[in-house]
């Protein structure tokens, strides 16, 4: 670090180190994404997440009681302006492996996405490919990206607005040809506490503008809205990441997801009335309607006491 922190800045430093050290534990152990003699390929871009993603991990390896291997690797995609010497001289300092991958894609992306049109998806995709080819190359079992928690939940919603699908980043994944298995380590991080730590560790960030493209409008109206949900409703964002672990199939709509075609009761089934009086619980209209819950109490139970069957 370039700059002398204060002590005050030295215990907050630690303290989010501490918290994000839990949650990239928690999502490994959760979602199995790192496994005794694992090869780490960390992925790199020069942002704050990547930054972070690779801190966080040698931190772990020193104290996990596995052993796995890191390989931090960068794609310099020739965008005009980069810095080529920051990364090897961060990495250098740190004494990790590396490698340092060119290939112009900027070129590509400039020549297939209209002027003023945003070039991040096809980037993104052409990034993917190469890093996924190298990732064979050197013999890599698990290749960690830097999404967090705030790209998975922004992600879902553009899925649904703009795609009609629910569907987000998932913190473990299978490439389609079954080659490759993606991991995202800060998938439990919040983005503020990931940007308040590297703030604080003084990363050298590669600013992710030097392609010139526009940022993508529909993202940033989506981050928006859950900043200002964040601000309004505290607890929201952490309630929604909650419901995207405990998806209910049998309660929703899609027919892929859930068998509704073949869904048919039990004939079998005993009638309400042969359960046992213990069985059913008891409840008072007046009650609930008052106070908005069910009375339990026996005595209030409502029975029926005639009926009567047209002719």
């Amino acid at each position: 670090m370039s700059e002398e922190l204060t002590p005050k800045q030295v215990t907050r430093m630690s303290k989010l180190q501490k918290r994000l050290r839990a949650e990239v534990g928690r999502a490994i152990g959760d979602y199995n994404m790192i496994e005794e003699g694992d090869r780490v390929m960390c992925c790199l871009s020069g942002g704050k997440d990547s930054y972070a993603m690779l801190d966080i991990l040698l931190n772990l390896q020193q104290r996990a009681p596995i052993k796995f291997e890191i390989v931090a690797v960068n794609l310099d995609q020739k965008q005009p302006g980069f810095p080529e010497d920051i990364l090897p001289a961060y990495l250098d300092t740190l004494g990790v492996a590396y490698h340092i991958l060119e290939k112009d894609t900027y070129s590509i992306v400039k020549e297939k996405i209209p002027e003023g049109k945003t070039t991040c998806s096809l980037c993104s995709r052409l990034r993917r490919g190469t890093l996924y080819g190298f990732a064979q190359k050197i013999g890599a079992t698990k290749i960690a990206l830097g999404h967090h928690r705030d790209d998975i939940i922004e992600t879902m919603f553009l899925n649904m607005f703009f795609a009609g699908k629910m569907k987000a980043m998932p913190p473990k994944l299978l490439s389609d040809d079954g080659a490759n298995m993606v991991i995202r380590p800060l998938a439990y991080c919040r983005e503020k506490d990931i940007a308040e730590y590297a703030g604080l560790k003084n990363f050298p960030i590669i600013p992710c503008n030097l392609c010139g493209s526009q940022e993508n409008l529909k993202r940033a109206a989506v981050k928006d809205m859950l900043v200002q949900w964040d601000k309004q409703h505290p607890g929201r964002i952490e309630t929604i990441f909650t419901a995207m672990q405990n998806t209910a199939p049998s309660q929703g709509v899609d027919r892929e997801q859930f068998d509704f075609l073949s869904l048919k009761r039990d004939p079998d089934a005993p009638l309400r009335g042969d359960v046992a009086e213990s069985d059913l619980p008891a409840f008072d209209f007046v009650d609930v309607a008052n106070n908005g819950h069910i009375n339990l109490d026996k005595a209030a139970r409502i029975d029926v006491v005639s009926t009567y069957t047209p002719e």
